[in-house]
Protein backbone atom coordinates (compact mmCIF):
# COMPACT_ATOMS: atom_id res chain seq x y z
CA UNK A 1 0.00 0.00 0.00
CA UNK A 2 1.35 3.24 -0.97
CA UNK A 3 2.34 6.05 1.73
CA UNK A 4 1.15 9.62 1.41
CA UNK A 5 2.71 12.81 3.04
CA UNK A 6 0.04 15.07 3.67
CA UNK A 7 -0.36 18.81 5.20
CA UNK A 8 -4.04 19.43 6.85
CA UNK A 9 -5.70 22.55 9.12
CA UNK A 10 -7.67 21.77 12.28
CA UNK A 11 -10.51 23.22 13.55
CA UNK A 12 -9.03 25.34 15.60
CA UNK A 13 -6.25 26.88 12.39
CA UNK A 14 -2.85 24.81 13.20
CA UNK A 15 -1.06 23.05 10.42
CA UNK A 16 -0.53 18.95 11.04
CA UNK A 17 1.68 17.38 8.83
CA UNK A 18 1.91 13.68 8.54
CA UNK A 19 2.21 10.42 6.45
CA UNK A 20 -0.38 7.92 6.06
CA UNK A 21 -0.72 4.60 4.13
CA UNK A 22 -3.73 4.53 1.78
CA UNK A 23 -5.23 2.95 -1.60
CA UNK A 24 -5.38 6.13 -3.62
CA UNK A 25 -4.86 9.96 -2.83
CA UNK A 26 -9.18 10.20 -2.79
CA UNK A 27 -8.74 7.47 0.40
CA UNK A 28 -6.23 9.72 1.95
CA UNK A 29 -8.84 13.00 1.50
CA UNK A 30 -11.35 11.12 2.48
CA UNK A 31 -10.44 10.11 5.99
CA UNK A 32 -8.99 13.29 6.76
CA UNK A 33 -12.27 15.01 6.26
CA UNK A 34 -13.85 12.12 8.76
CA UNK A 35 -11.35 13.54 11.03
CA UNK A 36 -12.67 17.14 10.10
CA UNK A 37 -8.79 18.61 9.43
CA UNK A 38 -8.87 20.90 6.44
CA UNK A 39 -6.69 19.34 3.64
CA UNK A 40 -3.96 21.49 2.49
CA UNK A 41 -1.97 19.43 0.45
CA UNK A 42 -1.52 15.58 -0.28
CA UNK A 43 1.48 13.77 -2.02
CA UNK A 44 2.54 10.18 -2.42
CA UNK A 45 5.65 9.40 -1.21
CA UNK A 46 8.65 8.41 -3.19
CA UNK A 47 11.15 7.30 -1.25
CA UNK A 48 12.70 3.89 -0.97
CA UNK A 49 10.64 1.76 1.89
CA UNK A 50 12.00 1.24 5.33
CA UNK A 51 14.77 -1.99 4.61
CA UNK A 52 14.43 -4.98 7.29
CA UNK A 53 17.27 -4.15 8.97
CA UNK A 54 17.00 -0.42 9.48
CA UNK A 55 15.58 -0.55 12.75
CA UNK A 56 18.19 -2.23 14.91
CA UNK A 57 16.89 -4.40 18.08
CA UNK A 58 18.88 -1.58 20.22
CA UNK A 59 16.92 1.28 18.84
CA UNK A 60 13.70 -0.61 20.04
CA UNK A 61 15.03 -1.16 23.61
CA UNK A 62 16.08 2.71 23.86
CA UNK A 63 12.65 3.70 22.02
CA UNK A 64 10.39 1.09 24.77
CA UNK A 65 12.49 2.52 28.13
CA UNK A 66 12.11 6.01 27.15
CA UNK A 67 8.35 5.50 25.62
CA UNK A 68 7.62 3.68 29.59
CA UNK A 69 9.17 6.06 31.54
CA UNK A 70 7.65 8.90 30.10
CA UNK A 71 3.66 7.25 30.72
CA UNK A 72 4.97 6.15 34.16
CA UNK A 73 5.94 10.52 34.26
CA UNK A 74 2.23 10.70 33.15
CA UNK A 75 2.49 12.00 29.41
CA UNK A 76 -0.67 11.35 27.36
CA UNK A 77 0.76 8.62 24.81
CA UNK A 78 0.05 10.95 21.95
CA UNK A 79 2.54 13.28 23.29
CA UNK A 80 5.13 10.96 24.26
CA UNK A 81 5.34 9.36 20.99
CA UNK A 82 5.76 12.56 19.32
CA UNK A 83 8.73 13.07 21.43
CA UNK A 84 10.20 10.07 20.75
CA UNK A 85 9.86 10.28 16.93
CA UNK A 86 11.66 13.66 17.57
CA UNK A 87 14.48 13.15 19.13
CA UNK A 88 15.12 8.94 17.91
CA UNK A 89 18.29 9.07 16.05
CA UNK A 90 17.36 6.54 13.82
CA UNK A 91 15.32 7.63 10.90
CA UNK A 92 13.69 5.07 9.94
CA UNK A 93 12.24 4.31 13.70
CA UNK A 94 11.33 8.12 13.55
CA UNK A 95 9.22 7.97 10.56
CA UNK A 96 7.34 4.56 11.62
CA UNK A 97 6.75 6.43 14.99
CA UNK A 98 5.14 9.28 12.90
CA UNK A 99 2.75 6.98 11.42
CA UNK A 100 2.05 5.42 14.83
CA UNK A 101 1.61 8.76 16.48
CA UNK A 102 -1.23 9.55 13.38
CA UNK A 103 -2.71 6.14 14.32
CA UNK A 104 -3.01 6.50 17.65
CA UNK A 105 -4.68 10.19 17.09
CA UNK A 106 -7.07 8.47 14.77
CA UNK A 107 -8.56 7.00 17.50
CA UNK A 108 -6.50 3.21 17.14
CA UNK A 109 -4.95 1.75 20.29
CA UNK A 110 -1.11 1.66 20.88
CA UNK A 111 -1.02 -2.13 20.12
CA UNK A 112 -3.14 -2.15 16.49
CA UNK A 113 -1.19 1.27 15.91
CA UNK A 114 2.45 -1.01 15.93
CA UNK A 115 0.68 -4.04 14.41
CA UNK A 116 1.40 -1.95 11.64
CA UNK A 117 4.67 -2.00 11.55
CA UNK A 118 5.79 -5.56 11.96
CA UNK A 119 9.07 -4.70 10.21
CA UNK A 120 10.28 -2.86 13.90
CA UNK A 121 7.75 -4.11 16.20
CA UNK A 122 7.17 -8.40 16.36
CA UNK A 123 3.98 -10.50 16.95
CA UNK A 124 5.32 -10.63 21.02
CA UNK A 125 6.26 -6.55 21.26
CA UNK A 126 2.58 -6.14 19.77
CA UNK A 127 0.80 -8.52 21.91
CA UNK A 128 2.26 -7.60 25.21
CA UNK A 129 1.43 -3.94 24.46
CA UNK A 130 -1.63 -4.93 23.76
CA UNK A 131 -1.87 -6.99 27.22
CA UNK A 132 -0.29 -3.51 28.90
CA UNK A 133 -3.02 -1.40 27.46
CA UNK A 134 -5.73 -3.60 28.55
CA UNK A 135 -4.63 -4.16 31.98
CA UNK A 136 -3.66 -0.33 32.81
CA UNK A 137 -0.16 -0.72 33.05
CA UNK A 138 1.74 -0.27 29.84
CA UNK A 139 4.77 1.73 31.53
CA UNK A 140 5.28 -1.32 33.18
CA UNK A 141 4.57 -3.65 30.45
CA UNK A 142 7.09 -1.47 28.02
CA UNK A 143 9.91 -1.67 30.64
CA UNK A 144 9.85 -5.73 30.69
CA UNK A 145 9.46 -5.87 27.13
CA UNK A 146 12.85 -3.87 27.41
CA UNK A 147 14.45 -5.97 29.56
CA UNK A 148 13.01 -9.24 27.78
CA UNK A 149 14.61 -7.27 24.22
CA UNK A 150 17.78 -6.94 25.55
CA UNK A 151 18.48 -10.42 27.19
CA UNK A 152 17.17 -12.15 23.90
CA UNK A 153 19.81 -9.59 21.92
CA UNK A 154 22.44 -10.58 24.34
CA UNK A 155 21.49 -14.40 23.62
CA UNK A 156 21.24 -14.28 19.43
CA UNK A 157 24.73 -12.14 19.45
CA UNK A 158 26.57 -14.68 21.65
CA UNK A 159 25.67 -17.19 19.19
CA UNK A 160 26.58 -15.68 16.62
CA UNK A 161 29.61 -14.08 18.54
CA UNK A 162 30.86 -18.04 18.26
CA UNK A 163 30.61 -18.44 14.64
CA UNK A 164 32.12 -15.05 13.48
CA UNK A 165 36.27 -16.79 15.24
CA UNK A 166 36.23 -19.73 13.04
CA UNK A 167 34.33 -17.87 10.22
CA UNK A 168 36.69 -15.88 9.53
CA UNK A 169 39.73 -17.83 10.35
CA UNK A 170 38.85 -20.66 7.58
CA UNK A 171 37.89 -17.69 4.90
CA UNK A 172 41.97 -16.56 5.56
CA UNK A 173 42.74 -19.95 5.51
CA UNK A 174 40.78 -20.24 1.96
CA UNK A 175 42.42 -17.69 0.46
CA UNK A 176 45.54 -18.86 1.31
CA UNK A 177 45.27 -21.91 -0.27
CA UNK A 178 43.68 -20.05 -3.57
CA UNK A 179 46.50 -17.73 -3.57
CA UNK A 180 49.11 -21.05 -3.06
CA UNK A 181 47.46 -22.49 -5.47
CA UNK A 182 46.96 -20.31 -8.20
CA UNK A 183 50.65 -18.21 -7.68
CA UNK A 184 53.44 -20.32 -5.80
CA UNK A 185 52.76 -23.47 -7.11
CA UNK A 186 53.03 -22.74 -10.90
CA UNK A 187 56.64 -21.26 -10.13
CA UNK A 188 58.20 -24.39 -8.26
CA UNK A 189 56.33 -26.54 -11.37
CA UNK A 190 58.32 -24.79 -13.72
CA UNK A 191 61.31 -25.13 -12.04
CA UNK A 192 60.53 -28.90 -11.52
CA UNK A 193 59.71 -28.86 -15.66
CA UNK A 194 63.34 -27.42 -16.76
CA UNK A 195 65.18 -30.03 -14.53
CA UNK A 196 62.93 -32.78 -15.76
CA UNK A 197 63.18 -35.17 -12.50
CA UNK A 198 60.61 -37.31 -11.68
CA UNK A 199 58.05 -35.81 -9.25
CA UNK A 200 56.85 -37.77 -6.10
CA UNK A 201 53.07 -38.34 -5.82
CA UNK A 202 52.33 -35.91 -3.45
CA UNK A 203 54.18 -32.92 -5.38
CA UNK A 204 52.03 -34.28 -8.06
CA UNK A 205 48.64 -34.30 -6.77
CA UNK A 206 49.47 -30.55 -5.48
CA UNK A 207 50.30 -29.60 -9.09
CA UNK A 208 47.40 -31.16 -10.47
CA UNK A 209 45.02 -29.36 -8.16
CA UNK A 210 46.86 -26.11 -8.83
CA UNK A 211 46.08 -27.04 -12.92
CA UNK A 212 42.45 -27.75 -12.38
CA UNK A 213 41.80 -24.51 -10.21
CA UNK A 214 43.17 -22.54 -13.07
CA UNK A 215 41.19 -23.97 -15.61
CA UNK A 216 38.18 -24.69 -14.41
CA UNK A 217 37.94 -21.89 -11.38
CA UNK A 218 34.71 -20.57 -13.14
CA UNK A 219 33.28 -24.04 -12.84
CA UNK A 220 34.16 -24.36 -9.38
CA UNK A 221 32.48 -20.81 -8.62
CA UNK A 222 29.41 -21.85 -10.80
CA UNK A 223 28.60 -24.78 -8.53
CA UNK A 224 29.13 -23.65 -5.39
CA UNK A 225 26.92 -20.29 -6.69
CA UNK A 226 24.21 -23.45 -7.53
CA UNK A 227 24.69 -25.22 -4.43
CA UNK A 228 24.19 -22.57 -2.37
CA UNK A 229 20.94 -21.41 -4.26
CA UNK A 230 19.81 -25.21 -4.04
CA UNK A 231 20.33 -24.81 -0.23
CA UNK A 232 18.69 -22.28 0.45
CA UNK A 233 15.78 -23.22 -1.46
CA UNK A 234 15.40 -26.70 0.16
CA UNK A 235 15.98 -25.06 3.17
CA UNK A 236 12.85 -22.76 2.43
CA UNK A 237 11.05 -25.19 2.12
CA UNK A 238 8.41 -26.85 5.05
CA UNK A 239 10.09 -30.41 4.70
CA UNK A 240 14.02 -29.35 4.16
CA UNK A 241 14.29 -27.13 6.92
CA UNK A 242 12.86 -29.26 9.61
CA UNK A 243 15.84 -31.95 8.07
CA UNK A 244 18.59 -29.43 8.25
CA UNK A 245 17.42 -27.70 11.99
CA UNK A 246 17.30 -31.32 12.56
CA UNK A 247 20.62 -31.84 11.97
CA UNK A 248 21.61 -28.98 13.36
CA UNK A 249 20.72 -29.74 16.59
CA UNK A 250 22.17 -33.03 16.36
CA UNK A 251 25.61 -31.95 15.65
CA UNK A 252 28.34 -32.52 18.32
CA UNK A 253 29.07 -29.82 20.39
CA UNK A 254 27.27 -26.93 18.16
CA UNK A 255 23.94 -28.47 18.44
CA UNK A 256 24.66 -27.94 22.00
CA UNK A 257 24.62 -24.49 21.74
CA UNK A 258 21.60 -24.03 19.28
CA UNK A 259 19.76 -26.45 21.97
CA UNK A 260 20.40 -24.56 25.09
CA UNK A 261 20.22 -20.90 23.46
CA UNK A 262 16.56 -22.55 21.86
CA UNK A 263 15.49 -23.40 25.13
CA UNK A 264 16.44 -20.03 26.57
CA UNK A 265 14.69 -18.28 24.28
CA UNK A 266 11.56 -20.25 24.48
CA UNK A 267 11.18 -19.86 27.85
CA UNK A 268 12.33 -16.34 28.72
CA UNK A 269 9.73 -15.48 25.90
CA UNK A 270 6.72 -17.66 27.27
CA UNK A 271 7.36 -16.52 30.77
CA UNK A 272 7.66 -12.92 30.06
CA UNK A 273 4.07 -13.23 28.08
CA UNK A 274 2.37 -15.08 30.66
CA UNK A 275 3.54 -12.71 33.41
CA UNK A 276 2.30 -9.82 31.06
CA UNK A 277 -1.12 -11.38 30.94
CA UNK A 278 -1.06 -12.74 26.95
CA UNK A 279 -3.15 -16.41 27.13
CA UNK A 280 -1.07 -19.22 27.04
CA UNK A 281 -2.36 -20.30 23.88
CA UNK A 282 -1.81 -17.02 21.99
CA UNK A 283 2.10 -17.17 24.16
CA UNK A 284 2.62 -20.66 22.59
CA UNK A 285 1.90 -19.73 19.26
CA UNK A 286 4.11 -16.69 19.61
CA UNK A 287 6.98 -18.47 21.10
CA UNK A 288 6.63 -21.11 18.34
CA UNK A 289 6.90 -17.95 15.67
CA UNK A 290 10.09 -17.19 17.30
CA UNK A 291 11.83 -20.19 17.77
CA UNK A 292 13.97 -19.93 15.59
CA UNK A 293 13.95 -23.97 14.79
CA UNK A 294 11.45 -25.87 13.03
CA UNK A 295 11.73 -29.25 15.06
CA UNK A 296 11.73 -26.76 18.09
CA UNK A 297 8.80 -24.77 16.41
CA UNK A 298 6.84 -28.08 15.96
CA UNK A 299 7.25 -29.26 19.64
CA UNK A 300 6.03 -25.90 21.05
CA UNK A 301 3.15 -26.06 18.09
CA UNK A 302 1.96 -29.92 19.36
CA UNK A 303 2.14 -28.17 23.26
CA UNK A 304 0.04 -25.90 22.34
CA UNK A 305 -2.56 -27.98 20.98
CA UNK A 306 -2.52 -30.14 24.11
CA UNK A 307 -3.12 -27.07 26.00
CA UNK A 308 -6.35 -26.55 24.45
CA UNK A 309 -7.37 -30.09 24.54
CA UNK A 310 -7.55 -29.49 28.41
CA UNK A 311 -4.34 -31.71 28.90
CA UNK A 312 -0.74 -30.13 30.75
CA UNK A 313 2.36 -28.21 28.53
CA UNK A 314 4.79 -30.49 30.11
CA UNK A 315 3.98 -33.80 28.16
CA UNK A 316 4.40 -32.89 24.84
CA UNK A 317 7.64 -31.16 24.99
CA UNK A 318 8.63 -34.52 26.56
CA UNK A 319 7.95 -36.53 23.53
CA UNK A 320 9.49 -34.03 21.68
CA UNK A 321 13.23 -35.52 22.84
CA UNK A 322 14.53 -31.94 22.48
CA UNK A 323 13.81 -30.47 25.58
CA UNK A 324 16.42 -31.57 28.69
CA UNK A 325 14.49 -33.66 32.06
CA UNK A 326 15.27 -30.68 34.12
CA UNK A 327 13.14 -28.23 31.96
CA UNK A 328 10.44 -30.53 31.18
CA UNK A 329 10.20 -31.50 35.18
CA UNK A 330 10.47 -27.57 36.13
CA UNK A 331 7.83 -26.87 33.95
CA UNK A 332 5.57 -29.20 35.26
CA UNK A 333 6.31 -28.10 38.30
CA UNK A 334 5.36 -24.48 37.67
CA UNK A 335 2.16 -25.90 36.13
CA UNK A 336 0.32 -27.43 38.84
CA UNK A 337 2.06 -25.07 41.31
CA UNK A 338 0.58 -21.99 39.16
CA UNK A 339 4.20 -20.68 39.01
CA UNK A 340 4.67 -21.32 35.56
CA UNK A 341 5.62 -17.79 34.74
CA UNK A 342 8.12 -17.37 37.16
CA UNK A 343 9.49 -21.37 36.84
CA UNK A 344 10.29 -20.32 33.04
CA UNK A 345 12.29 -17.39 33.96
CA UNK A 346 14.26 -19.41 36.22
CA UNK A 347 14.81 -21.59 33.73
CA UNK A 348 15.90 -19.24 31.22
CA UNK A 349 18.04 -17.06 33.33
CA UNK A 350 20.38 -20.87 33.90
CA UNK A 351 20.25 -21.51 30.54
CA UNK A 352 21.62 -17.97 29.54
CA UNK A 353 24.63 -19.03 31.62
CA UNK A 354 24.94 -22.43 30.21
CA UNK A 355 25.07 -21.08 26.60
CA UNK A 356 28.10 -19.28 27.65
CA UNK A 357 29.60 -22.08 28.92
CA UNK A 358 28.25 -23.80 25.34
CA UNK A 359 30.12 -21.29 23.67
CA UNK A 360 33.58 -21.68 25.53
CA UNK A 361 33.41 -25.15 24.98
CA UNK A 362 32.97 -24.58 21.16
CA UNK A 363 35.98 -22.19 20.71
CA UNK A 364 38.06 -24.25 22.59
CA UNK A 365 36.79 -26.94 20.59
CA UNK A 366 37.94 -25.32 17.54
CA UNK A 367 40.58 -23.92 18.17
CA UNK A 368 42.91 -26.76 17.64
CA UNK A 369 41.05 -28.55 14.87
CA UNK A 370 41.61 -25.49 12.71
CA UNK A 371 45.28 -25.53 13.73
CA UNK A 372 45.90 -28.90 12.54
CA UNK A 373 43.28 -28.44 9.99
CA UNK A 374 45.81 -25.43 8.79
CA UNK A 375 48.84 -27.15 9.68
CA UNK A 376 47.99 -30.50 7.35
CA UNK A 377 46.87 -28.42 4.33
CA UNK A 378 49.31 -25.70 4.15
CA UNK A 379 52.09 -27.74 5.45
CA UNK A 380 51.56 -30.63 3.18
CA UNK A 381 51.35 -28.26 0.38
CA UNK A 382 54.62 -26.90 1.39
CA UNK A 383 56.20 -30.16 2.13
CA UNK A 384 55.26 -31.65 -1.38
CA UNK A 385 56.78 -28.48 -2.76
CA UNK A 386 60.18 -29.06 -0.98
CA UNK A 387 60.45 -32.84 -1.73
CA UNK A 388 61.41 -32.87 -5.55
CA UNK A 389 64.05 -30.20 -4.25
CA UNK A 390 65.47 -32.85 -1.58
CA UNK A 391 65.82 -35.40 -4.58
CA UNK A 392 67.62 -32.84 -6.61
CA UNK A 393 70.10 -31.95 -4.16
CA UNK A 394 70.90 -36.10 -3.41
CA UNK A 395 71.36 -36.31 -7.40
CA UNK A 396 73.57 -33.26 -7.33
CA UNK A 397 75.55 -35.34 -4.38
Amino acid sequence: MPTFTYTARSFNGDLRTSTMEAGSRDDVISQLRKQRLSVVKVDQETTKKIGRGAIKTRDVVIFTRQFSTMINSGLPLVQALTILAEQTDNKALAETTKKVVFDVESGNTVADALSKHPRAFTDLYVNMVAAGEAGGILDTILMRLATFLEKNDALVRKVKGAMIYPTVIMSVAGIAIIVLLLFVIPVFESMFASVGLPLPLPTRIVIGASRFLKSYWWVIGALGIVLTFMLRKYYASPSGKLVIDRLMLKMPVLGDVLRKSAVSRFTRTLGTLISSGVSILEGLEITAKTAGNRVIQDAIMQSRASIAGGDTIAQPLQKSKVFPPMVISMISVGEQTGGLDEMLSKIADFYDEEVDAAVSNLLSLLEPIMIVFLGGVVGGMVVAMYLPIFDMINAVQ
